[in-house]
């Protein structure tokens, strides 16, 4: 018996051992005796039942115990132990429990189609015939060993050794006595011998920075959004309403000291803020756990556990909770592009290229100086499916916005000839990762009804939000790049030579229609150097908050899903730093204020209004009515619902006030002045037509009726008929 158990003995000195229950715990000897072994590498003495137990080799104690003996000590014993002269201490042995994988869940993970990744692997407090603890599995296929560690062994390497199960490449160990709060990490010996320390790639709970341990948690939390999530999986998003306010959690609001607010603070104030000024949705930007304060929140380094800068998991799902029981749905920024080279998180995470390619024309963004998820690999990409559910499933997020879908698209992107490879057919397309998308997509869909995803997709790739069933890569919706750097294009011109550039306009309506769009003006374009919203426009401090109402009211009339970052809605000036709070005290000058109620009034408006939302994803919902008057620089258009509804926008970008400027429309009678940009009440100089014109059978711009309108300077007007005269 002996010699069987030894190399697992000498394994488990070296540090090297897979399986440590192939020579611990009960073995039957002669007779009806059984013989337990204990490993306790750092005890002077151990005792189980009363009895002492021998050394029979470094760190591993043994005892004789008669079959009755032992069946007072089953299922699982009580081990007491003392290092040294210090105290005794008493723990239940981890030698006699089972894992919690089965061979289904191993199975499921090596073809890349487990969707509860999060149920089996990471840390979890369970009981195992009635014995509380921790049961902890991580996937690191080539390590030597792996163990858990932690305060609860003095970090010591070799105390709490964990078993690969099979050829899965899961190690995995229940570690009795432990709970919630408890900090742990991963040691793994890899094949060149090397001791790295791992944060816990499934850990659903970080210390706090600068820390970067993991921690066990067990949710408590229970949910009081049924109604919320009823209604929306009968949704219909492509003909509803959706404004999103894109949200940076620790620079919204801070406390007067500077503290972060955590996250029943910020649903305590920002949800409300939200709520008044009418948008849908909140976006905030990455969540998942990731080292720097001053950052975006992009590098992530624990992709299952929501940052403890803002309080616990539990504290999330409170804010989440809110937001829907006020009505408004939440969006998580998801970063599968790529992962940071942090030597305690996942880079080379069993000492080989394990999450990443090894090869750096694969595995490493030249932009960003991270890694790049290996996307063919099947226990990748289950690992990165089965996380865009958790937060979908255990935090109830009603969306997730993928960043950096360009860059997962393309072998060559931001790379010079010669620094990337080409796919198997001599492309520059990431087959391996489209196939993720793909999938990805068809997944969620089907597992969350209901659930958006969103893809921050730069270039023309083709049919990015179409069903993957029509050749699509089946996102919701893609952001529309394209309008957004034409607009900011045009805006930035002069006013007197925007004459010359209409086209920056105009062209966004012949593709407007090729995808599902939403029309962003997010966080990229206030940083680094670009400049705010209002400090990008050209003329004076008032001229400027008037060109932000008209570039906001393009925005929001034009088809499309609307997103804004926090602080344009009300013009901040400076530009945004993750190491500030918004500048909220502009909200003490009118001017700022009238921004504000210019975007609680635009929103009401396109939530009021099925003219404005029904067909944003529909050429049925547009009409040009003059998209040629360059020379005044105008532009005037209507757009259409189900029911019939119908509105005209006109927008003139000049700070002339044009007089008796007609336009066409397609019925007579009243129309009505929704909405002036120019308005006193909101920081203009309410110029405008006194609240309504009516319409005279003068035909013009190919409509049997028009308008002879007063434009405001900088104005946008939106007119709504009341009653309709219509011809013949």
């Amino acid at each position: 018996m002996l010699s069987e158990l030894e190399p697992v003995w000498q394994a488990l000195n070296a540090g090297t051992v897979h399986d440590p229950f192939r020579g611990l715990g009960w073995r039957i000897e002669e007779g009806d005796h059984w013989a337990l072994y204990e490993w306790l590498p750092t005890a002077t003495a151990v005792e189980v039942g009363g009895k002492r137990l021998a050394m029979v080799a470094p760190g591993v104690w043994r005892a004789r115990f008669t079959a009755d003996e032992r069946k007072t000590l089953l299922p699982h014993h009580t081990v007491r132990w003392q290092e040294g002269d210090e105290m005794w201490h008493s723990v239940v042995s981890p030698w006699t429990f089972p894992t919690l994988l089965g061979a289904l869940d191993c199975y499921l993970i090596g073809i890349g189609e487990h969707w509860r990744w999060w149920e089996k692997l990471g840390a979890h407090c369970v009981e195992i015939d009635g014995v509380a603890g921790v049961h902890f599995a991580v996937w690191a296929p080539n390590a030597e060993r792996v163990s858990v560690v932690g305060d609860f062994n003095q970090w010591h390497g070799l105390r709490h050794p964990m078993r690969v199960l099979g050829s899965s490449g899961i190690w995995s160990l229940f570690i009795p006595g432990l709970t919630v709060g408890d900090r742990y990490r991963f040691e793994i010996r890899t094949r060149s011998g090397a001791i790295v320390t791992k944060s816990d790639p499934s850990g659903q709970w970080f210390e706090l920075r600068p820390q970067n341990g993991s921690k066990v948690w067990r949710s408590r939390y229970t949910w009081g959004d049924e109604a919320w999530l009823a209604a929306r999986n009968a949704w219909d998003p492509y003909h509803e309403p959706i404004a999103i306010y894109e949200v940076h959690a620790g620079s919204w609001m801070r406390h007067a000291d500077g503290r972060f607010y955590s996250y029943r603070e910020l649903a305590e104030r920002l949800i409300p803020y939200v709520q008044s000024l009418g948008f849908t949705h909140i976006e905030l930007l990455p969540l998942a756990e990731h080292p720097l304060d001053e950052s975006w929140g992009y590098q992530v380094t624990g992709f299952y556990a929501p940052t403890s800068r803002y309080g616990t998991p539990d504290d999330l799902k409170a804010f989440v909770d809110a937001a829907h029981q006020a009505g408004i749905g939440v969006i998580l920024d998801w970063t599968p592009a790529h992962f940071p080279k942090d030597e305690w998180a996942l880079a080379r995470f069993d000492g080989t290229a394990l999450f990443e390619h090894e090869d750096p024309r694969l595995g490493e963004h030249p932009d960003w100086g991270s890694l790049i998820f290996n996307y063919g690999r099947h226990e990748v990409r289950n690992f990165l499916i089965a996380n865009a559910l958790f937060w979908l499933v255990e935090y109830h997020f009603d969306a997730l916005r993928v960043d950096a879908v360009a860059s997962m698209l393309y072998l060559d992107y931001s790379r010079r000839p010669g620094e990337w490879l080409p796919n198997h057919y001599g492309g520059r397309e990431n087959l391996e990762a489209i196939e993720f998308l793909r999938r990805l997509n068809t997944l969620i869909h089907a597992e969350v009804p209901g659930a958006l995803v969103f893809a921050e997709e730069s270039t023309a790739w083709p049919m990015v939000s179409r069903p993957v069933w029509m050749g699509g890569l089946g996102f919701s919706f893609k952001w529309n790049m394209g309008w957004m750097h034409d607009t900011f294009t045009y805006f930035a011109h002069d006013p007197l030579f925007r004459r010359y550039h209409q086209d920056k306009l105009t062209f966004s309506q012949w593709y407007a229609y090729s995808e599902n769009f939403v029309l962003p003006l997010s966080h990229d374009e206030v940083v680094h150097g670009k400049g705010s919203l209002v400090a990008k426009m050209p003329g004076d401090a008032d001229a400027k908050r008037a060109q932000v109402r008209l570039l906001l009211a393009w925005q929001w009339w034009h088809p499309g899903k609307k997103l804004l970052f926090m602080g344009g809605e009300f013009a901040q000036w400076r530009e945004w730093s993750e190491r500030r709070e918004l500048d909220w005290g502009l909200l003490a000058e009118a001017g700022h204020r009238g921004v504000q109620r210019w975007v609680a009034d635009l929103n009401a408006t396109y939530r009021a209004l099925g003219a404005l939302h029904d067909f944003d994803c529909d050429a049925e919902g547009f009409e040009w009515v003059d998209c040629h008057d360059a020379e005044q620089s105008v532009i005037a258009f209507l757009r259409k619902g189900r029911k019939g509804e119908v509105v005209l926008a006109v927008l003139h970008f000049t700070p002339l006030t044009r007089t008796n400027y007609r336009v066409g429309v397609p019925f007579g009678g009243l129309w009505r002045e929704r909405l002036n940009s120019d308005s006193r009440f909101y920081g203009g100089s309410d110029v405008g037509n006194c609240g309504a014109v009516r319409a005279e059978a003068v035909p013009w711009h190919g409509f049997p009726y028009s308008v002879a309108l007063t434009l405001p300077p900088f104005g946008a007007l939106l007119l709504q008929p009341v009653g309709r005269e219509e011809e013949g």
